[in-house]
This record gives C-alpha cells, structure tokens and sequence, in this order.
C-alpha cells in the first residue's frame, strides 16, 4: 500500500506541477484515480486518517463554531456557512437541523475520513469505499482552530496505513420498465393522493419507476418538463424580488439544503454560480439533459418545485419555494413559477 501511494505521490506531484489550477477532484479524473486516494498522498504531512465512528466526530462539530458545509455530486456543488446544530442519528439516517446548516446524511455511505491541512486551510473531508467525496467541512476565519486540533487528535486512526478504496465495480442500475407494463392509473391515483411530499419516494418503489419515468407518466397538471432558460428566469426573479428558497443538492451519502434569499447570480461558461457570502452553487449547466416543474400535493396544498437531471436520470439539483410543515408554500414562489415558466 505505502509502495503504491508514494509512486501516485509521484505521479501526483508532477501533475500538479504541468496543472497547477486543476482542483484535487478533477486530477482524480485525469489521472484515473479517486479523490480519496490522491488525498492520501499526503499522508503524514498534510492529511491524517480518521477513525470511526464519524457519528461521534460530527456530534462534536458544533465546538468548531462557523464552518462551510459543503456536499456536492457529479453536477452541482452546494457550500453553505453556518453551525452545526441539532446534530442527530438513527438508524435510518442522521440529521443536521441548523439555522444555516440542514442536512440528511447516510452513514453507511461514510467509509473514509481526512483530516486535511492545505497550507493551513484545515477541513474534514469524507468519502465513500471508491474514495468518491460525500461531504467537506472547511474552517472559515472565525472558526475555532483549537477545537479542530483537539478533534483531529481524538478521532485521529491509529493505524494511519488502513486505507484501500474498493476495486468493485459499481452495481448497474435496473432498467426501466417499458410504460406499458405500468398501472399507470394506480400510480397516478397515489400522486394525486399524497398528503405529504416525502411519500413520493415510497410511491416510486413500489410502482417500480424512476424519478424521470414518474414525471413523464404524472397526472395531468402535475408535471411539465421545462427548458433551461425556464430555470435561468425562475432563479433571476427570486434573486430579484428577495424570494426565499431551499436549494437541495445530494449524493448517496449526504443531501444539503440551502434555505433563505440569493442574491449575486454570476454566468460563467457552462456554470451557474450563485455567489453569496454565505452561501455559494456552482451548477454545470451543460450537463443538464432535463428540467421539470413538478406540482405534489400536501395537506398544506400544492408543492413546487423545479427539479434538474443528467442524461442519465440522476437528479442534479431541486428547488423549493421556502416552507415548513403546516406552512403553505409562499404565493411568491408560485407567482415566480407561474411568470417564468408560461411566458
């Protein structure tokens, strides 16, 4: 293992010397490797391995004060500033339900675990067993840095040698069933009768359908595959007129959501950047193979949203109007929708 790290060091070294620009994860790419390993490069000077259980470390987040929050997928990368608060787990899932700070997070997802320190810019980076990154978290200058190092030192692995990604190859995703073998009728019955949007997901498991294939079998109203430029105008109107949104962005391990104002919107080449002190999305607009305005009932009334996918079906980011449960979605947000997408 320590043979094969030191020649990737190697390798590593010299490509970031003909890249100097080129962040971690796209090296990764180029060279055909993970991210994880590539970190582990730096064993012993700039990254120390951690130790399970990562539940324990992120109950203790909080001590850190104000952090960036960052999760990302293939597509989109969402950072937010904040506080870790109201840190809890169960057995189906964690939850992070900060004023700033919102998160679901999947812990069997959570196999590795870095402390790193990049010329002094100290993070807790974790990844998964093919060293795919699930979720960051960066100090920021008001940071406490002695609660770093306290942490770093008690969930430090004491066997810094024990990393190997998995070699697996990835399970394929089942395919989708011709629409002619669904009850479509029954499917629909069930979309039109949710009383909260949660149940979707449970709708789509048993009726055996993919997110993109339940949008375009939907009831009638219920969804409308948009184009991009749809997105552009929504997002520019709710910058705007100060119209507060949740932002939800995911891997398999971990979905952040981003609740309140943007406001400083930068196009730049094929990305779509929002650019807030607090709060910052980088989406890869090119990689957008579809967009829908989906309506799910609730028994606070309708839901709206709009939901980004890749050619491959996977969502890359959804937005909500800002809500609670008990709450009725903001009539702004509906105004928003109803302007920028019918005109």
């Amino acid at each position: 293992m320590i043979t094969a790290t030191n020649t990737l060091k190697e390798k590593y070294e010299a490509f970031k010397l003909e890249n100097p620009k080129k962040r971690i994860r796209d090296a990764a790419k180029d060279m055909n490797v993970s991210e994880a390993e590539l970190l582990y490069t730096g064993i012993g000077r700039t990254v120390t391995l951690l130790q399970h259980p990562f539940e324990e470390l992120l109950k203790k987040i909080g001590t850190l004060g104000h952090v960036m929050a960052l999760t990302r997928n293939e597509y989109c990368v969402n950072e937010r500033k904040g506080v870790y608060e109201n840190v809890s787990f169960s057995p189906h899932a964690g939850l992070v339900l900060g004023a700033d700070i919102d998160l679901r997070l999947f812990m069997s997802q959570w196999i590795f675990g870095f402390a790193v320190n990049e010329n002094e810019r100290k993070s807790f980076q974790f990844f998964d067993a093919r060293g795919v990154a699930m979720h960051k978290i960066y100090l920021t200058e008001k940071s406490n840095v002695e609660a770093y190092d306290k942490l770093v030192i008690e969930f430090s692995n004491a066997d810094q040698s024990n990393f190997a990604v998995t070699t697996e190859p990835l399970s394929t995703k089942p395919a989708e069933l011709a629409d002619s073998d669904i009850d479509v009728d029954t499917f629909q019955a069930a979309w039109n009768g949710m009383q909260d949007s949660h149940e979707f997901f449970g709708i789509l498991r048993k009726h055996k359908l993919s997110r993109t294939q339940a949008l375009r079998l939907a009831p009638e109203g219920r969804s409308k595959e948009v184009d991009l430029e749809r997105f552009r105008k929504a997002m520019d109107a709710c910058a705007k007129k100060q119209v507060p949104i949740m932002v939800f962005t995911g891997n398999t391990g971990c979905i952040q959501i981003h609740t309140g104002n943007i406001n400083k919107i930068v196009n730049m080449d094929t990305w779509f950047n929002v650019m807030d002190p607090e709060f910052n999305l980088h989406l890869r607009v090119d990689a957008v193979a579809s967009v829908w305005h989906v309506v799910k009932p609730s028994t606070d009334g309708d839901v709206n949203s709009l939901e980004l996918f890749d050619a491959n079906g996977e969502m890359i980011v959804q937005i909500f109007g800002k809500r609670k449960p008990g709450i009725p979605e903001l009539e702004t947000w509906r105004t928003i929708l109803s302007e920028a997408l019918n005109r």
